[in-house]
């Protein structure tokens, strides 16, 4: 079973998603996108008090990560 999603805010989930080599490229309104070197994809973090558990599972297999990998972390 896969481990329970944290609650939190976008700012705690760029913390996190940093910690394993992601960086801010730039902010767009509302949403912080991040960028890796090597990966394609871009992430689009939502600057909220409460970022959905649906939107940061999203976030979570778009970066090719477990959610378990990302709770060891937050």
């Amino acid at each position: 079973m896969a481990s329970s999603l944290p609650v939190l805010s976008g700012r705690e989930v760029v913390r996190v998603f940093e910690s394993l080599g992601w960086q801010v490229a730039r902010q767009s309104g509302s949403h912080i996108v991040m960028v890796k070197e090597g990966e394609i994809a871009t992430l689009s973090v939502p600057d909220h008090r409460e970022v959905a558990k649906g939107a940061l599972r999203s976030l979570i297999r778009a970066a090719g990560l477990t959610v378990a990998e990302v709770v060891a972390v937050a």
